[in-house]
């Protein structure tokens, strides 16, 4: 399945996200009830609950009016597929703790079916960031977690009833995951909250929106309550940091020794000398244009590394598509369309962005574009082939014959 960022941000459009609300304020959006239907409902729950040895300690949770179940009272002793000691749920452990009122957390979800996978593919690829998912189940009345903050921006994906959720005013500045904030005690968030901004109650279909640092609360609202909260890791100021250190390893200068300090005025002197020039070299590496160009490659492929693969196709093969699940009273079966002859992704070619203004740079220069064709052009450039019934058939909005033509005459698609 197929889930753009335009379609996800709806009727938002993403020049308006990024201009007032990205990494700013919190955004609801309201979206129909079936909006997320492919991503995820209670048989897929099931499925991939059964699915028991992908089930550990700690990609498996349960919190019980916001205080963690201890994993020994619902699981096992197992041995995982890697040889190690690990905790595995019990089904009627866990159904147990489920009727008392317990709430689900199931970790890390965000490649586990097509429907979750295709919302981190569009967090990431509209660049802002590693995309992981975590599925929070919850039943009237039963709070799983205190007011709080993340250390990351926050997609709420609602697919199951109705959540309740308490926004305050209050926002720590641009924390990371990082014991500096992870220690900090549940006092001094309630004192850190400040006042309340809104309630709202998110249904299903809606998503949420909430900036890194944001302090929320939530309550199921309905009988029940399932939410995909989708964690986006965007590249930080300390990863360039790391990229001037891996710099720094080229020059003498920070490979020698510093000068020793025996509490002599001249001692400290040559140490105060010493790093002020190692700081004026390390503002000298961030100048430079090798420097910069790594930077700017690292910001733009900040995404996990997901799916890709087509053994076939790497064999010059042709992978069928898979067969639709029959009805109960079904049609003939209309002719297929053909699917057209398959185009090689052969040319260098990356998304760029200036203000509200989107475009695809390639070898010949920068091809303006709407951000749906950026977006398409991302999809194509991730795989090894493409036809235009495959491009069609992702993004049905779009010109897919024109967009190819225009790939083509940049040379970055061939037959």
């Amino acid at each position: 399945m197929s889930i753009t960022f335009e379609s996800l941000l709806a009727p938002i459009t993403p020049e308006q996200f990024m201009a007032e609300y990205y990494d700013r304020k919190p955004l609801h959006i309201p979206g129909a009830a079936d909006k997320f239907a492919q991503v995820l409902d209670w048989a897929a729950i099931n499925r991939l609950l059964d699915m028991t040895h992908i089930w550990t300690e700690t990609s498996f949770r349960l919190v019980m009016d916001s205080v963690p179940v201890p994993p020994v009272q619902y699981s096992v002793k197992a041995t995982s597929r890697d040889g190690a000691q690990i905790l595995q749920p019990v089904a009627a452990k866990v159904l147990d703790w489920v009727r008392r009122g317990a709430s689900v957390v199931m970790n890390d979800v965000d490649s586990l079916t097509p429907g979750l996978a295709a919302v981190s593919a569009a967090l990431e690829g509209a660049g802002l960031g590693k995309a992981q998912g975590n599925v929070y189940i919850s039943w009237q009345s039963h709070k799983a977690f205190h007011a709080h903050y993340d250390t990351h921006d926050v997609w709420a994906v609602q697919v199951e009833g109705e959540k309740a959720w308490n926004i305050w005013e209050g926002r720590a500045d641009w924390p990371i995951a990082h014991p500096l904030f992870r220690g900090q005690k549940q006092e001094h968030h309630e004192q850190a909250k400040g006042a309340l901004r809104q309630r709202l109650v998110i249904k299903k279909g809606d998503i949420l929106y909430l900036p890194r640092g944001w302090y929320h609360d939530a309550l199921a609202e309905a009988p029940n309550s399932v939410h995909v909260a989708y964690g986006v890791h965007a590249p930080l100021g300390l990863d360039f940091a790391n990229i001037l250190a891996e710099r720094a390893l080229h020059d003498p200068e920070f490979r020698k020794p510093l000068p020793l300090q025996d509490g002599s005025p001249a001692a400290k002197y040559a140490l105060t000398q010493r790093a002020a020039l190692l700081g004026q070299k390390l503002a000298e590496f961030a100048r430079e244009p090798r420097v910069i160009e790594i930077l700017e490659g690292f910001v733009r492929d900040y995404r996990f590394q997901r799916g890709g693969y087509d053994l076939l196709a790497a064999r010059g093969g042709t992978t069928p598509a898979p067969a639709a699940a029959p009805t109960v009273a079904a049609a003939a079966p209309a002719p297929a369309a053909p699917a057209g002859p398959s185009l090689r992704v052969v040319g260098e070619a990356r998304p760029v962005r200036r203000g509200n203004e989107f475009g695809l740079k390639t070898g010949t220069g920068v091809i303006a574009m709407s951000y749906g064709e950026v977006e398409a052009s991302a999809w194509i450039l991730a795989r090894p082939s493409v036809s235009e019934a495959e491009l069609r058939a992702a993004y049905p909005a779009l010109n897919a014959a024109a967009l190819i033509g225009r790939l083509r005459d940049a040379g970055v698609l061939a037959a």
